[in-house]
């Protein structure tokens, strides 16, 4: 793992310590050395001003009448602990007793790391949060049972934002049972596991008496603030001169008892009626943020430059696996190495259903190993809960699934980026891989790919109404969406002397579908070309679609083998705008997922041959309705090829009731012929489909 999952803690803040020696020296003052334990790597206290760091006494001890000063500071971040001199002052008769009860191996405080960078300085931040819930229906913001923002200023003070909270009437004090609760409550620091505040709930008292300081503790009530998007903090320079809070003076965003009480004390004659406190923020990852108040991360992540610069930060070696889930926009453009999670996993050959146990056992060992893991295990635990990206140099291991489509990931997670499909299989994806995109997509889950080959961002599109999409350019999904898809079927080997005709027919087609009124060809419809994405005649097909700025495709194939039978290594071509890759063990399957509304066949081998069984069988079956397929070249070698076939079927009466599929097929010499044939058909004047004529040869010459 490269990084330390610093999101698995607070960083602002350390675990209670405890005091490891008690001085007294005088019945109102004792000195007490603490030490604190097992802080965060990512606590930031140890990075930024000392005087930033300030000692925060439990809000238990403060309400009995003891505050605590940290007067001197010593922070080792290498053994993650830290040792406090701490100034512990009764501030009134209950806190005398309080220190003279109170022992070794107490819990009393912590640390808080007020990071200036941290402070919430636009009111819109926190204001926002009063109308929203975290996945449970919790609110993140709430002050009182029923009332709302109406019951505090916000205020921008010297570059901060301050809350002013209406203190309520009365004051807060103690009968005399407070006293004998005392040496429990004592004792009860000794297990920070044990909360001990609802017991001294249980000994005050309201009184209606003036909230004045007059040198003693004073406890005053506001209504009940709960906050889980920031940390809250007393403002001491604002209060009435003479008038100091507690060093218990942190809100925490992990509690819902916090933000009733608060203690002053001191000297004054102004009567208290607010509670000024200032914010700050939390861990990005714990903000409880929506992406869409992410304004610079969503700039950010459109900027193709901007993200392959965020890929780069990755750790080596660059074949390992490493992934790193991103919540803001400055997170994005200042990744390191460390900020992201790295591991080697080697994918081992699973027992199969016949030996469930051992398979279950397997596959999660495995889903455990993978990088982006712990993102999502901390996502489904809720301690994530800022949503974001994530980023992963390999597509996620199809394994996968299940966490990615679990209610609170997908509901956090808006966006996966990765650098390439597979680690072993590099550009192509598997049919897992494939199955795992049409069901992100269904559940609304966007994935991106940096595509290294074309330097762009493309974004992963179903085609409506397919099980089967493409990658493609954020410019152009609308257009992938809506798109006619024509198609140019031949042979990788040769390019022949194809394109005046290609493009002739291509600028043919824009033509008629500015005064066309068909369903596939109209004004509103974009048209889009498709190719096996190799070289020849696809090479043509997409570079001419390009010129012609027509939507560039391509379904790609992984023609490398290891065997020794001969298969020509198909280079793609640099003018696919859109694609799908596939493997070679999926050649058929990639080729069913061209659904071509409009199939143009030139001059092929075996495989141009099988692709015009598949178009055949297609309409056959009435996968689609009937749509004409041009055959371009000499009649004699579509003669050659296709009639014997077909007179072969006609004659053994195998395809009886089926001749009529020769009436989708048209020989063509010049785009000129074959924009007549498109014309016939949009205009419904083409006899095509079962009820049409018969050709004998099996096409029409």
């Amino acid at each position: 793992m490269g990084s330390k999952l610093s999101f698995l803690h607070h960083d602002l803040i350390t675990p209670d310590g405890k005091i490891s020696s008690l001085k007294k020296i005088d019945e109102k003052l004792y000195e007490a050395h603490v030490t604190i334990e097992n802080i965060s790597p990512s606590f930031l206290g140890f990075s930024i001003e000392e005087e930033r760091v300030f000692f925060n006494i439990k809000s238990t001890l403060a309400q009995l009448g003891l505050d605590g000063r940290g007067i001197e500071y010593e922070l080792s971040k290498a053994r993650r602990c830290a040792e406090v001199r701490v100034e512990l002052v009764a501030l009134n008769e209950i806190g005398e007793l309080v220190l003279s009860h109170l022992e070794v191996d107490s819990y009393i405080g912590k640390l808080f790391a007020a990071d200036a960078s941290r402070r919430v300085r636009d009111p819109i931040y926190l204001s926002r949060m009063f109308d929203r819930t975290d996945r449970d229906g919790k609110p993140l913001l709430s002050l009182g049972e029923h009332e709302g923002k109406a019951n505090w200023t916000l205020e921008k003070i010297e570059g901060r934002m301050v809350a002013f909270l209406p203190i309520k009437k009365g004051i807060q004090s103690y009968d005399e049972s407070v006293r004998g609760v005392i040496p429990l409550l004592v004792q009860a620091l000794k297990n920070p596991e044990i909360k001990v505040r609802e017991f001294i709930h249980l000994t005050q008292r309201w009184q209606d008496e003036r909230k004045t300081v007059k040198g003693g503790l004073l406890l005053v009530n506001t209504l009940p603030l709960h906050i889980r998007t920031v940390f809250g903090c007393v403002v001491d320079e604002l209060l009435p001169d003479g008038v100091t809070h507690t060093t218990a003076s942190i809100l925490q965003p992990d509690t819902e008892a916090s933000g009733d009480i608060y203690e002053l004390y001191g000297e004054s004659s102004e009567e208290l009626c607010k509670i000024p406190l200032e914010f700050y923020t939390l861990d990005p990852y714990r903000e409880h943020i929506f992406f869409s108040d992410r304004d610079q991360l969503q700039s950010s992540i459109e900027d193709p430059e901007a993200l392959f610069t965020a890929m780069e930060s990755a750790p080596t070696p660059v074949h390992h696996k490493c992934a790193t889930f991103v919540v803001k926009g400055e997170q994005l453009l200042k990744l390191k190495a460390s900020d992201w999670i790295q591991s080697e996993s080697t994918y081992q050959e699973l027992p199969g259903f016949l030996h469930p146990i051992e398979q279950a056992e397997k596959v999660e060992k495995y889903m455990h190993a993978q990088p982006s893991y712990p993102y999502l295990e901390a996502i489904e635990k809720g301690i994530i809960t800022s949503q974001g990206i994530l980023l992963t140099r390999f597509f996620p291991s199809p394994i996968m699934k299940r966490m990615l489509l679990s209610e609170q990931v997908y509901g956090c997670l808006k966006g996966i980026y990765f650098l390439e499909p597979s680690r072993s299989h590099s550009e192509y994806f598997s049919h897992e891989d494939r199955s795992t995109l049409i069901d992100l997509a269904k559940f609304g889950l966007s994935i991106f790919w940096l595509d290294k080959r074309s330097k762009q961002l493309l974004r992963y599109v179903p085609k409506p109404d397919r099980d089967s999409g493409m990658f493609v350019p954020l410019s152009q999904v609308e257009t992938f969406r809506k798109a006619t898809m024509v198609g140019i079927y031949g042979s990788n080997l040769i390019e022949g002397t194809f394109e005046p005709l290609i493009r002739e027919l291509l600028e043919g087609l824009l033509k008629l579908k500015q005064r066309s009124t068909h369903p596939l060809l109209n004004p509103e419809t974009p048209l889009a070309l498709v190719t096996g994405g190799g070289p020849g005649v696809m090479s043509v097909g997409n570079r001419v679609a390009k010129e012609l700025d027509i939507l560039s495709c391509a379904n790609i194939v992984d023609f490398r083998t290891n065997s020794d039978q001969e298969a020509n290594e198909q280079d793609q071509n640099p003018f696919v705008d859109a694609k799908m890759t596939y493997r070679l063990d999926r050649l058929v399957e990639r080729q069913a997922e061209f659904h071509l509304d409009l199939p143009i066949f030139l001059v092929g081998g075996v495989g141009t041959d099988f692709e015009y069984a598949l178009e055949e069988i297609r309409r056959k079956i009435g996968l689609l309705s009937p749509t004409p397929i041009l055959l371009v070249g000499d009649p004699n070698y579509w003669k050659e090829k296709i009639s014997h076939r077909f007179e072969c079927n006609v004659e053994a009466g195998t395809i009886a009731g089926s001749e009529w599929i020769s009436n989708c097929f048209y020989s063509i010499e010049s785009a000129k012929e074959g924009i007549e044939v498109y014309e016939a058909f949009f205009s419904g004047k083409l006899a095509i489909g079962p009820t049409g004529p018969i050709f004998p040869h099996g096409f029409k010459l």
